[in-house]
């Protein structure tokens, strides 16, 4: 555990420090170097780096990453889990939305006039 934990430092490290991609390669290759002497078997982390090496550098580039559109795919899919059953796209937009902390988006509808619906409903129903 600790071998690997050392690993993780170092590579979290590389992402936060790198100041280039050229760098960040090296500083890479590196570290697989001194993966590959340990006895733990890291090939499939390799093997997805070789496949998604230009990727990966770009972030070196400029710093974006996809994180909030992760998040945001996500967060949908755990809403369809959720929501199994639901066949309507407007209703799981719906959910989406208000799980997302948009909920005026969502219901359209400041909370002002929801409370003056709420009022009206009140007054026809009781």
């Amino acid at each position: 555990m600790r071998t690997l934990y050392h690993f993780r430092l170092r590579f979290k490290e590389i992402f936060d420090t790198a100041p280039d991609r050229e760098t960040a390669a090296r500083w890479l290759r590196k570290l697989r170097e001194e993966m590959a002497e340990s006895v733990l078997d890291f090939s499939p982390f390799w093997v997805t780096y070789e496949n998604w090496k230009t990727e990966i550098l770009n972030y070196f580039d400029d710093g974006h990453t996809s994180a909030a559109v992760e998040g945001v795919n996500n967060k949908a899919r755990v809403i369809i889990k959720r929501s199994y059953g639901i066949k309507s796209t407007d209703t799981l937009w719906n959910r989406l939305l208000l799980d997302l902390n948009l909920a005026a988006k969502a219901v359209g509808k400041t909370i002002e006039q929801m409370r003056g619906l709420v009022t009206g409903l009140r007054a026809v129903f009781c």
